[in-house]
């Protein structure tokens, strides 16, 4: 098990009913199903074949010798013919009449389809049960104003019910799409190596009366009330674009969700479920990734791009049949349905467990509630005889540039200082930063965005040109290294000469400050220290 690759779709994403309805086992029983019910229905048709055999055929179908198969697929280079002889060897009263009339599309096509079908029909549930979560999470939260946003930038508010109603209603058309799909699926049947059904003809002596019949026992004992009504020797293969064009919907649906739930937990407005013992990053102890959410978005990016194989190969199928779909689908189709039965259940376990930050979200709410506002007076303004046009620019540079001002504020400050600062306001209406916050600041002259304030360290004193009042200044990155290498010049280091010291033997940046080192050359303020 551990010496040899295996996907991980079957090792660690997809559901046991998954790996057992696309198992070989599964599959091959599918076989011996079909030809049963074909030996079935030329009995009953007058074809020679006795009710005895049928009988065998029917109580082996589970009787496999998977090894007696691969050996002889070895000498024959078919599958179908290999599981003919092991199936013939179960049942040797039945072997002369086994796959009578036949081609191999009749079974390997629609088995296909009944699989294809069932696999729907179970991923159609998981669906199900994803919009009754979303159902229940949005009528609890249909009253709980949030933030909405549009561009992510925060826009008019909205309710955690109502985005959640957005969620939903993308997986409601996937599930309509679904149920069409399944409701125009149709059997293939016994159409012979060209879809003219040659074979059955001879056998029935042009009887084409009883082909239909035939046709029609063996669809309704699988469960389908109607075949193609022209094929070549295979279903066509547009079927496949339908089928993994759902998957990769419910796929689009799911991702867009998930995404959303990433950037609001980015925020703790929302949080997907954090079990007790669970680790969020091996590195920092205290977070909590969204990797529910990200492992589902991982997961749709690869089943939408397989929803491509199913156009290319049906746009090339040549005349009546062709092999080169035959390996690509093995892999394409069976994959398509384990990764979607992944998503669906990745998106049940999160949204069954999703945490809402009532508390958060009210903050963010009442933060900009003053520009949530404009629109309204607006439109006010508007009813009572304003010019829309002209109350917009006023609004839009008053409002507008508060914000901004306000957000450039909150991401210049240290974490958790948002709370103790009174902000003092300069000359130029720059934020002047009080003393007691400058721990951060000391030793690069700079914020911990990165972005420089206008007054840093010493002590409290009037604004700039309201008095001769001197301040002592906190020296950034450039200036303590070259500060650093003028004294072990002094000491002799560098052989008790003056001059510019290589990048390479300053101390590394990070000692100093998340900021990089500029340049080795000394820079003008330190060359005018030194004289």
């Amino acid at each position: 098990m551990y010496d040899k690759y295996e996907s991980p779709l079957s090792s660690r994403y997809a559901s046991d009913e998954m790996l057992r309805l696309f198992s070989q086992r599964r599959r091959v029983e599918t076989w011996r199903r079909l030809w049963t019910e074909l030996a079935a229905a030329e009995h009953a048709l007058g074809l020679p074949v006795t009710e005895e055999q049928v009988a065998a055929l029917r109580a082996h179908i589970s009787d496999i010798d998977f090894e007696a198969a691969a050996e002889q697929e070895k000498k024959v280079r078919h599958d179908v013919m290999a599981h003919v002889y092991a199936y013939g060897k179960a049942a040797p009263a039945a072997a002369g009449i086994i796959h009578l009339g036949a081609t191999s599309c009749y079974v390997t096509d629609n088995a296909d389809l009944i699989l294809y079908r069932d696999a729907l029909r179970y991923l159609r549930g998981e669906l199900v049960k994803l919009i009754a979560n979303l159902a229940a999470f949005a009528e609890r939260y249909k009253a709980l104003p949030t933030l909405g946003y549009t561009h992510y930038q925060p826009a008019q508010p909205t309710t955690v019910g109502k985005r959640a109603a957005l969620w939903m209603q993308d997986l409601l058309s996937d599930l309509e799409e679904l149920d069409y799909v399944v409701g125009t699926f149709r059997f293939l049947g016994c159409r012979g190596a060209t879809g003219s059904e040659a074979s059955l003809l001879d056998l029935f002596e042009g009887d084409r009366e009883k082909v239909e019949e035939l046709n029609r026992r063996i669809a309704a004992a699988f469960g389908f009330d109607r075949c193609f009504e022209v094929c070549g020797q295979t279903y066509p293969r547009k079927l496949d674009s339908r089928i993994l064009n759902v998957l990769s919907a419910i796929a689009q649906s799911c991702c867009r969700m998930a995404n959303d739930i990433r950037l609001l937990q980015h925020d703790r407005q929302l949080q997907e479920p954090f079990e007790d013992s669970q680790i969020g990053s091996s590195a920092m102890p205290y977070k909590r990734n969204p990797m529910r959410s990200e492992r589902l978005c991982s997961l749709a990016r690869y089943l939408m791009a397989d929803a491509a194989n199913a156009p290319m190969t049906a746009s090339t199928q040549w005349l009546e049949r062709t092999l080169d779909d035959s390996a690509n689908r093995r892999i394409s189709m069976p994959e398509g349905f384990l990764c979607a039965d992944a998503i669906l259940r990745l998106a049940q376990n999160i949204t069954a467990g999703l945490r809402v930050n009532e508390a958060i979200l009210d903050r963010s709410v009442r933060e900009y509630l003053p520009f949530l506002a404009t629109e309204n007076l607006m439109m006010e303004a508007v009813k009572r005889g304003g010019d829309r046009q002209a109350l917009h620019e006023p609004l839009f540079h008053g409002g507008g540039a508060e914000a901004a001002k306000r957000r450039a504020l909150r991401s210049d400050l240290p974490l958790g200082c948002d709370r103790r600062i009174r902000h003092e306001r300069g000359g130029d209406g720059r934020t002047a930063f009080p003393r007691k916050l400058h721990w951060p600041l000391q030793r690069t002259g700079r914020s911990l965005s990165g972005a420089k304030p206008q007054r840093l360290g010493g002590r409290p004193g009037r604004q700039r040109g309201a008095g001769r009042v001197r301040r002592r200044r906190p020296w950034n990155t450039e200036q303590s290294m070259t500060a650093w290498a003028r004294c072990k010049s002094r000491s002799g280091r560098f052989g008790g000469r003056r001059r510019s010291v290589p990048a390479a033997t300053f101390p590394s940046a990070s000692v100093w400050s998340p900021c990089r080192a500029r340049s080795s050359a000394p820079s003008r303020r330190s060359r005018r220290l030194r004289r």
